[in-house]
C-alpha cells in the first residue's frame, strides 16, 4: 500500500535525545548525594504509611501519594487559596530539573520535603518551603534505550512509604531509596522476558507493606503484567498476567484459562506477548481491600492479526479488580472489546461514592481512550452507565448489559479515520473529581489519525517501509494515513450522575496537563501552549493564569506549610505528542513552579524556542520522495514528526535543520553523534539508498510548504 506522504502521526513516541542534549543529570552520575539538611536528615516519610495517608485525606496538608488519597481523586480540602482570592497568586520559588524532555511527574510532598522525578527516572528532593535542592538521585538509565520506550524517557512519579522513596527507572528496575539521603536501599528488575523491550513510565503504588509497579512495552511485544514487591527487601510477592500466555504451557491462574477462550490461538498471540500492560493506573481500596488496574492495548493493534477469529481478547482495555494480598483475580469490566485502536483503559481510575437513582453506590470513574465516560460498580464490577465526553465513530453507544454497540462501518474497514484516533480522547493526563461539585474533570482531546491494516504484516517486521516505526521494533500492523478531522484540546466539567457535560473550555492544542480540583471551588490545569491556569469549578470561568516558559503535560498538586497554601507544578513538554510537535514558542529546561498568595519571586527566565530557517538549496531526486514518505514512516516520523508541518517539540523537525546536516543526513543517523544520547543506530538497518530516499522526502517536504515564490 502506498504511504500517504502529506499524512500527520505525531503520536505514540519514541523516547530520543534532542541532537543538541547534554546528558540529564550529569552532576549526580554516580547516584544520591546528600546534604546535612535537618529537613532531610528528619526523614519526614518515616511517618508515611495507611493511616497517615487516610488521616490527610481529611486535612490536605501534605500530598502523600500520586492521586493525593487512596480515592486518587486529586481534590484537596485546602481552601487557603479560593475562588475570590486566587488571583492574587504569586510565584514563592522555582526549581530547575536540570532535563530538556518531558515531564509527567506528580510532585509528593510530606512534612516539608517534595520528592518530584525528572526524565530517565532522575529524583529530586527539594526543600518545599524554599525550593532548595536536598539531594538527586539518577538511576543511571543507559541513554542509547531511550527510543525503546513508546513515548518519551518520562517518568510520572515516585511513592513515598515508611521512610523510603520508590521509583520506577525507565528500564525496567524498580528502586528504593532511603528518603532522608537519597541513596539507595534495594533494587529489583521487574523485566521478566529480555528479548522484548519493557520500560517503566508510571508511579509506583504502595499499601499494605508492598510496593505495585507495572511495565510498558506493548508495542514492542511486551506481555502484560503487575507484581508486588516487599517494601523492606524488594522481594516479589505476587505477580499477575493481564493476558494469557503460549496455550500449550500451563495457565498461571484460572483467571487467564478463561481469558484464553476470548482469543484464537491461530494468531500466535504469545509470540508477540499479547500486549496488555499496566502502565499506569493502580488504585487501592482499603474498604473492600481491593485494587484495580487498568490494563492497555493489544500487540499488535490490528484485532484480526494477533487473533484471526475474533474474540474480545480479555484483559485488553479493561478493569480488573485484584485482592493486593494475593494478586487473586476478583472481578473485571472490559471497556473496549477486541481492542483494534490502541484504546489502552491504563488513565487513571477514581474512586467515589455517588447517588444514582436516589442510592448510595461505590462506583469507578473512567474516561479511558476510547471516549466513553464509565460508571462501574466497584464491589461487583457492575455497569451502571456510560457516555461519550468527545465524539466517537467506533461505537454508537453502550447496552444495557455493558456492551458497546459496534458500529461495522468502522470496525471491518480495511481503512479508518478513528475518532478519537490512537492518543485518546483522554490520555494518561491525570483527571480530577470535586465531591463539592459531584463534577469530574477531563483533559479531553482528539488527534487526527487514520488506520488502515497492513496486508503484508508479520509478527516482528523490520524495515517495513510504511508501517509504522516498524524499524524500531514498533508491532502495530498498521499503516498511518492522512485524516480529514480537526485536532482539539479542551477541559471538560463532565457530571457523572447525568453523564452529561456541565461546561468546558477550548484550549489552542490537544495535549493539556491534567487538573487539581480543590474545596476553594477552583481547578487548575496546565496547557501545551505554557500557562498554568485557574478556573472556577462550578461555572468554568477563567480566574487567573501564569507564564510557565514551556507545555504542560503533568497535574499540579497543593499543600499547606506553616500555616500557608501552595500549588507547585512540574512543567517540561515532551511525552507522545510533544516530541515532535511544539505549540508555545518557548522551551525552557524542565522547571518546578510554586505559588502562593502574595508571592513575590521573579519568574525564571524563559527560553525563546530556537529554530532554523526551512532548509532548502540541496539538489534532490523528487522520484525518491515517495518510497523516502514510506521509509520515514517506518523510521522517524514518531520522534521528529512531519517534515514541514511539525516545526519540532522536544526533538527537532528535520526540516529545520541545518543545511549541511540534511545534506550528510548519514553520518547522523548511521552510529552518530547523538546515539549515546538517545537516538537509534541504524547501522545495518538502513542503507545509503535508504538514507538518500529520506534526505529527498525531507526535502521534497519542504519544498511543498514553502510559500509560493519564497527563497530556497
Amino acid at each position: 500500500m502506498p504511504f500517504d506522504f502529506s499524512a500527520r502521526a505525531p503520536w505514540g513516541l519514541p523516547g530520543l535525545r534532542t541532537l543538541a542534549l547534554a546528558l540529564t543529570g550529569a552532576a549526580a552520575a554516580l547516584g544520591g548525594w546528600g546534604c546535612n539538611s535537618a529537613a532531610a536528615q528528619a526523614n519526614p516519610a518515616a511517618k508515611v504509611d495507611e493511616r497517615f495517608i487516610a488521616a490527610n485525606a481529611r486535612t490536605g496538608k501534605d500530598w502523600p501519594s500520586y492521586g493525593l488519597n487512596y480515592q486518587e481523586n486529586r481534590f484537596s480540602p485546602l481552601k487557603q487559596i479560593n475562588d475570590r482570592n486566587v488571583g492574587q497568586l504569586g510565584l514563592a520559588w522555582s526549581y530547575n530539573l536540570d532535563s530538556s524532555r518531558g515531564v509527567e511527574a506528580t510532585p509528593i510532598v510530606v512534612g516539608g520535603v517534595m520528592y518530584v522525578s525528572a526524565p530517565w527516572s532522575v529524583v529530586h528532593a527539594v526543600d518545599a518551603r524554599t525550593g532548595k535542592p536536598l539531594w538527586t538521585y539518577d538511576p543511571q538509565v543507559p541513554r542509547e534505550m531511550a527510543y525503546k520506550g513508546c513515548c518519551d524517557v518520562v517518568n510520572r512519579g515516585v511513592a513515598v512509604y515508611q521512610g523510603k522513596v520508590f521509583v520506577g527507572a525507565f528500564d525496567g528496575r524498580l528502586i528504593a531509596l532511603d528518603a532522608a539521603t537519597g541513596k539507595p536501599v534495594w533494587a529489583t528488575d521487574t523485566v521478566e522476558n529480555k528479548k522484548f523491550s519493557y520500560t517503566i513510565t508510571g508511579a509506583p503504588r504502595v499499601f499494605k507493606g508492598k510496593v505495585y509497579i507495572g511495565n510498558g512495552g506493548a508495542e514492542y511485544g511486551a506481555r502484560g503484567y503487575v507484581t508486588a514487591y516487599d517494601a523492606e527487601t524488594g522481594k516479589q510477592v505476587w505477580r499477575f498476567y493481564t493476558v494469557p500466555g503460549d496455550p500449550e504451557q500451563p495457565y498461571e491462574s484460572k483467571a487467564l484459562e478463561e481469558a484464553a477462550r476470548t482469543w484464537d490461538p491461530a494468531g500466535k498471540y504469545w509470540e508477540a506477548g499479547g500486549g496488555g500492560t499496566v502502565w499506569n493506573s493502580l488504585v487501592f481500596d482499603p474498604e473492600l481491600n481491593q485494587m484495580y488496574i487498568g490494563v492497555g492495548n493489544g500487540s499488535p493493534w490490528a484485532h484480526r492479526k494477533r487473533s484471526p477469529a475474533g474474540g474480545d481478547n480479555l484483559y485488553l482495555g479493561s478493569i480488573v479488580a485484584l485482592d493486593p494480598d494475593t494478586g487473586a483475580y476478583k472481578w473485571h469490566y472490559q471497556e473496549t472489546p477486541g481492542d483494534n485502536w490502541d484504546f489502552t483503559s491504563a488513565q487513571d481510575i477514581v474512586q467515589a461514592d455517588i447517588k444514582i437513582d436516589s442510592k448510595l453506590r461505590k462506583v469507578l470513574l473512567h474516561a479511558p481512550k476510547n471516549g466513553y465516560f464509565f460508571v462501574i460498580d466497584r464491589e461487583s464490577g457492575k455497569f451502571i452507565s456510560a457516555k461519550n465526553f468527545v465524539p466517537v465513530n467506533w461505537a454508537k453507544g453502550f447496552d444495557s448489559a455493558g456492551r458497546p454497540i459496534m458500529d461495522p462501518a468502522v470496525r471491518v474497514a480495511e481503512k479508518a479515520e478513528i475518532i478519537p484516533g490512537p492518543l485518546g480522547g483522554h490520555n494518561w493526563h491525570s483527571m480530577s473529581f470535586s465531591p463539592r461539585t459531584g463534577l469530574a474533570y477531563i483533559p479531553a482531546q482528539h488527534v487526527p489519525t487514520a488506520l488502515a491494516d497492513d496486508p503484508n504484516w508479520k509478527q516482528f517486521n523490520s524495515n517495513k517501509p510504511g508501517q509504522f516505526m516498524s524499524n524500531n521494533g514498533w508491532n502495530t500492523g498498521r499503516i498511518m494515513l492522512q485524516a480529514q478531522s480537526q485536532p482539539f484540546g479542551r477541559l471538560i466539567a463532565w457530571d457523572p450522575v447525568k453523564q452529561k457535560e456541565a461546561w468546558r473550555h477550548e484550549h489552542v492544542s490537544p495535549w493539556n496537563g491534567g487538573t487539581l480540583a480543590t474545596a476553594g471551588n477552583l481547578v487548575f490545569q496546565g496547557t501545551a501552549d505554557a500557562r498554568l491556569l485557574a478556573y472556577d469549578a462550578s461555572s468554568g470561568k477563567k480566574l487567573w493564569d501564569a507564564p510557565m516558559g514551556s507545555g504542560v503535560m503533568a497535574a499540579p498538586v497543593t499543600y499547606e506549610l506553616d500555616g500557608k497554601q501552595y500549588v507547585s507544578i512540574a512543567v517540561g513538554w515532551g511525552g507522545a505528542f510533544g516530541l515532535g510537535d511544539r505549540v508555545a514558542d518557548f522551551k525552557s529546561p524542565g522547571t518546578v513552579y510554586t505559588f502562593v498568595l502574595g508571592g513575590k519571586a521573579p519568574m525564571p527566565e524563559r527560553v525563546a524556542y530556537q529554530m532554523n530557517a526551512l532548509v532548502g538549496g540541496l539538489p534532490y531526486d523528487p522520484k525518491l520522495v515517495a518510497e523516502g514518505g514510506a521509509l520515514y514512516n517506518s523510521n522517524c516520523v514518531a520522534c521528529h514528526g512531519f517534515p514541514g508541518i511539525s516545526k519540532g517539540g522536544a526533538l527537532p523537525s528535520l526540516s529545520y535543520l541545518p543545511a549541511p546536516m540534511i545534506d550528510q543526513l548519514g553520518t547522523f543517523i548511521i552510529n552518530g553523534p547523538a546515539t549515546s544520547r538517545g537516538m537509534p543506530n541504524f547501522a545495518g538497518k538502513l542503507s545509503e539508498e535508504d538514507v538518500q530516499k529520506i534526505r529527498a522526502f525531507i526535502l521534497g517536504m519542504a519544498d511543498a510548504v514553502r510559500p509560493q515564490g519564497a527563497a530556497k
